[in-house]
């Protein structure tokens, strides 16, 4: 176990900053969600005195028709608009750089960010180096530490797992130290956020998988934590709910609307509930893997979430317990010990249903301890986990999470 005076600090921490938060600027963005959603863009821009906007996405994305409609339609209102399509996963310093200068360049005055959490996560990063042109992105890290308004962000996600478009978080890798991090401040929350289930239609079966198990670990993580408020408690249940609900479905039914729908606007709720209650160590040590081996986080999530619930043991039982209860996962008739083992169980199994592995077994012996060291900086103090963990035992959880025998 962590020393008391360890947990001590950390708890401390913990308590004096969730009081704080009380009185932070919290907003949520303005939602347009439903069929046809992307038409409405241009009038949502020009009613904000946008009228020259950078489209972040990548390769793949800004070849389809989704993103061709939406050339059409700032076209057609004379919107203007350059492109950076280099976005990739774990989006970068340098790749945040590039496209920074894109906008630059061309007097942009907002952002639109089309594609899943990495093509959001560098919009928002374009939209720090914005407001504080001066100060490299890296000195951003942590908390609090932008400050400054950037411009007006539009999130469009094509994936329903990230919640990018309704958090506070920017996840920003750096290719020089292999290290990925959060930047984390109210005014990366997107200004309006477009949901229009139609472009998550033709997600392959693997990604609906994966970022789907993203939401849930978001759900989860928000719920057992110790510090919900305004409301992220009773996001996190509906979104866990919605979950268990489609994911199946979508994963083997790409085309059902409903399916895809619900699970969009799980993914919403859930980005809500963590942006208020945080995250916790399955999110740190997603995302030391993909810093070092660029690991997709949603697959990287999937895999440790199982791990970690059943790591912290009876620390977390009465929340897991009750949350999978309240999910319809377990019998409500069962108790909050039995019911957290129980819902473990069927984390592993709904992984299993879907070909998602069980461990990571990349994972390089000799890169531990220097994994299990960033996963501790970023989780700790900050993270209000069920359970605090040293370096010493996360590098343990590394371990199972490889599959290595203890």
């Amino acid at each position: 176990m962590a020393s008391l005076l360890y947990r001590f600090a950390c708890r401390t921490f913990q308590k004096v900053f969730f009081v704080a938060v009380h009185f932070m600027p919290w907003r949520e963005p303005q939602v347009i969600h439903g069929a046809g959603s992307l038409q409405k863009l241009p009038g949502h821009l020009k009613a904000n005195g946008i009228d020259n906007v950078l489209l972040v996405t990548d390769e793949t994305l800004s070849k389809t028709e989704h993103f061709q409609n939406i050339k059409k339609y700032l076209e057609e209102a004379e919107v203007k608009y350059s492109i950076y399509n280099k976005t990739i996963p774990n989006p970068t310093i340098d790749i945040i750089n590039d496209a920074t200068k894109i906008y630059r360049k061309n007097k942009c005055n907002g952002l639109v960010a089309f594609g899943g959490g990495s093509s959001i996560d560098c919009a928002k990063g374009v939209g720090i180096r914005i407001a504080r042109r001066w100060t490299p992105i890296s000195f951003m890290r942590g908390t609090l530490r932008v400050l400054c308004n950037p411009p007006y962000l539009v999130a469009i996600p094509t994936t329903a797992g990230t919640g990018s478009e309704a958090t506070v978080s920017a996840v920003i890798t750096n290719s020089e130290t292999h290290e990925k991090y959060a930047i984390n401040d109210f005014v990366l929350i997107p200004r309006l956020a477009i949901l229009d289930a139609n472009i998550t239609l033709d997600l392959p079966p693997h990604l609906t998988a994966t970022t789907g198990m993203d939401a849930l670990t978001h759900a989860i993580e928000a719920y057992i934590g110790n510090s919900n408020f305004n409301g992220s408690a009773e996001a996190a249940i509906l979104a866990g709910r919605l979950i268990i609900e489609n994911i199946l479905t979508a994963y083997r039914e790409g085309h059902n609307i409903k399916a895809r729908e619900n699970l969009q606007k799980a993914a919403y709720l859930a980005g809500f509930a963590f942006s208020r209650a945080y995250v916790g160590y399955v999110h740190s040590i997603a995302h030391s893997l993909g810093g070092m081996y660029h690991t997709p986080h949603g697959l990287a999530n999937a895999v440790i979430l199982p791990h970690v619930l059943e790591f912290y043991g009876e620390t977390c039982e009465k929340r897991l317990g009750f949350f999978a209860k309240a999910i319809g996962a377990v019998p409500a008739e069962l108790d909050n010990h039995e019911a957290s083992k129980v819902f473990i169980m069927q984390i592993r199994e709904l992984n299993r249903s879907m070909d998602i592995p069980e461990h990571l077994e990349f994972i390089q012996t000799e890169d531990i301890p220097r994994l299990a060291k960033s996963a501790s900086k970023e989780a700790n103090p900050l993270y209000p986990v069920p359970k605090i963990l040293n370096a010493k035992e996360l590098e343990t959880l590394y371990r199972i999470v490889k599959g290595t025998k203890m």
